[in-house]
């Protein structure tokens, strides 16, 4: 077909680039992904937007723009997500995404736009596969083909997640280079990736146990493991994060995510509750931080919300509250913006490593 379709580095592209990528590539397109988050696109989503956007929406609008302005791609994918579940919704800002894009932007490429929701079952969500494949020129059964085989290394991928490493880590090892480029990014200059760590093994992640995680991970015992929690276009792009996770990792921190621990170990902790949180990516978050209070395997957690997210109001509220409670292990939140400062986060991200680390001596 001989067209490029631009996908920009923000959002769900943390979590379901491979899937994308392999799909797209095998209907025979190009798949172009936009630079890595850095002050130009922050500044670039900010004018494009409205005051009211959460941070991570500007950022991509950001993306949007940098893909439009390179002029190398025939399309930008932007689904309409609504549902990747049953009976459970992504934030509201994604079902209305595209149209957001299209009003904010112009001129633009054309908008590879589907609705994606899974809510009431498959046939919808076939359906919306299909009409992505037909908008590219492509028959049903290759579209069929190249789904199979895009959820095949998306299960891949997840793997590499629950193996402990970062999403950019994941990709390049499976052949997806993302163009970042290795160490601590910071606002003001390109956002980088941190070098793979030797991570938590999983069988401790899902137990707790320090003793056996430390010794398999060659640590002495005195190494700190902190959950660093969040929607993952907060915690893993490194500016809008200001290099959390590679700062934790240079101050000899193992760091865990939600994306760390199996889905269904989340699901079942999350299903404690009394009620069950219909966000997906906030169940995760929660069900992984009630996961770490009954089971430890964790000195301390982080959570990174973005100012002005409906959904982190309450996920971040009802962890801190039960963290709290348990007495479970120090917590802190992070809020961010486009004008929270790096240095103000760096301080209180070393002054909570120092309190653990004290706390651990007495």
């Amino acid at each position: 077909m001989g067209v490029t379709v631009g996908v920009p580095r923000a959002l769900l592209y943390y979590l379901y680039y491979p899937m994308w990528h392999t799909f797209f590539e095998e209907l025979g397109a190009g798949v172009v992904v936009s630079k890595a988050t850095n002050k130009r696109i922050l500044d670039l989503g900010v004018k494009a937007t409205v005051d009211e956007a959460c941070l991570p929406v500007k950022v991509f609008h950001g993306h949007v723009l940098d893909l439009a302005e390179d002029g190398d791609v025939d399309f930008i994918f932007i689904p309409r997500i609504v549902s990747t579940e049953r009976r459970a919704y992504i934030c509201p800002k994604f079902m209305g995404l595209p149209d957001m894009v299209r009003n904010n932007i112009r001129p633009l490429p054309p908008i590879l736009d589907t609705c994606i929701d899974l809510s009431k079952g498959d046939a919808g969500y076939w359906r919306a596969i299909f009409d992505l494949g037909r908008q590219l020129g492509a028959r049903p059964s290759r579209v069929r083909k190249a789904y199979n085989l895009a959820v095949s290394r998306l299960k891949e991928f997840d793997r590499a997640l629950e193996a402990g490493r970062l999403p950019d880590e994941a990709m390049h090892s499976m052949g997806l280079e993302t163009g970042i480029v290795t160490g601590t990014g910071t606002r003001g200059a390109g956002a980088g990736s941190p070098a793979p760590q030797n991570g938590l093994p999983q069988d401790s992640l899902l137990r707790g146990g320090r003793a056996e995680a430390e010794a398999a991970a060659g640590g002495d015992g005195d190494g700190l493991s902190i959950a660093v929690l969040g929607h993952p276009y907060n915690t893993y792009d490194n500016y809008i994060s200001m290099s959390i996770i590679p700062r934790l990792r240079d101050m000899g921190v193992r760091v865990v995510t939600a994306e760390m621990i199996p889905e269904e170990i989340t699901e079942a902790a999350s299903q404690r509750l009394r009620k069950r949180l219909f966000w997906t990516l906030g169940r995760r978050l929660l069900g992984a931080a009630l996961h770490f209070i009954e089971n430890g395997g964790i000195d301390g957690c982080l959570y990174v919300s973005s100012f002005g997210c409906g959904p982190d109001s309450l996920v971040g509220e009802l962890i801190e509250r039960r963290v709290k409670r348990e007495g479970a292990f120090p917590f802190m939140m992070v809020t961010i913006d486009e004008q929270t400062g790096e240095a103000g986060v760096v301080t209180r991200l070393e002054a909570f490593v120092d309190m653990i680390r004290r706390g651990r001596a007495v």
